[in-house]
């Protein structure tokens, strides 16, 4: 895939931002307004996608793949995740901020899924969190959503199933499967999800899921019909050269801008160039 640019399109506004809460994405829904959600796994990169007035920050366990290296979002931890988010809140004054519960937090029983997201809520000070899956985790929702907390939900291709799937191709195609996400989303509306992740699926299957929900899609991968679209910080960036799927585009080349300062760095450094006259004190 080709680099994007679009640095002349109009930028956000960024003055006197107004909190963005559960209920507003809900609202945006009914207004028929186009929801905005990026990653960020730190306070910096938190912060700068905040100023551009992102609607929803996701800090999601694909943390372990662009800032640990992991082949996969399996080895992330709780602690992991309250870790980035912690970060990320702290740089944040407008987004919602969304925390991904990590792999085998909540799926071995309703009360232990509870304790994670309590401990998201409460440590990493996290705005709501998100699950992935269908019915098996509907009671789980409902439990954490009872206590008081948001759940986003998340269907289609879900990483920390990638081992059961035994590939990251496009989920849903055929019928069976394609009914029972239908299935699952309304499953996760019921259980009280404020809104659901699409992943990976036919254009025209997100479209009927999201004309069904009262609630806000997002997808990733799913066609234009979402009521909002979410990508990797990192590869929309252009940080990560070696991941090339159809539905991304990138809005900027920074692997090359970066490497090319830093290298001009060291040329500097190796030619006693850096410091100057004007960069030293006396």
């Amino acid at each position: 895939m080709s680099t994007q640019l679009n640095s002349g399109k109009k930028k956000a506004n960024t003055i006197n931002p107004v909190k963005v809460t559960t209920q507003t994405v809900v609202d945006m829904k009914r207004k028929g307004e186009v929801i905005s959600m990026l990653t960020a796994y730190d306070f910096t990169m938190a912060k700068l996608v905040d100023a551009a007035n992102v609607d929803i920050i996701l800090v999601g366990d694909s943390a372990g793949n662009v800032m640990a290296g992991h082949e996969t979002t399996l080895p992330m931890t709780l602690d992991h995740m309250i870790y980035h988010t912690s970060c990320v809140v702290r740089g944040v004054d407008r987004a919602l901020v969304v925390a991904d519960l990590p792999f085998m937090s909540y799926q071995v029983t309703t009360k232990e899924a509870l304790i994670s997201a309590g401990r998201m809520m409460k440590e990493a000070g996290a705005h709501a969190i998100k699950v992935e899956g269908g019915k098996p985790i509907v009671e789980t929702v409902k439990r954490i959503v009872d206590a008081g907390i948001p759940v986003m939900g998340h269907l289609g291709l879900t990483p920390q199933s990638i081992y059961k799937f035994g590939t990251y191709k496009v989920r849903a195609t055929e019928e069976l499967e394609a009914d029972e996400l239908v299935k699952d989303a309304h499953r996760l509306e019921k259980a009280g999800c404020f809104a659901v992740v699409l992943e990976k699926i036919p254009s025209k299957l997100s479209a009927l899921v999201t004309k069904e929900l009262s609630i806000p899609t997002i997808g990733i991968g799913a066609g234009p019909q979402c009521d909002g679209q979410v990508l990797v910080l990192h590869d929309m960036l252009g940080l990560n050269k070696d991941f090339h799927p159809r539905f991304l585009r990138r809005y900027a080349d920074l692997y090359t801008g970066i490497v090319d300062a830093v290298g001009n760095y060291v040329a500097d450094v190796k030619s006693r160039d850096f410091p100057n006259e004007n960069e030293q004190y006396k």
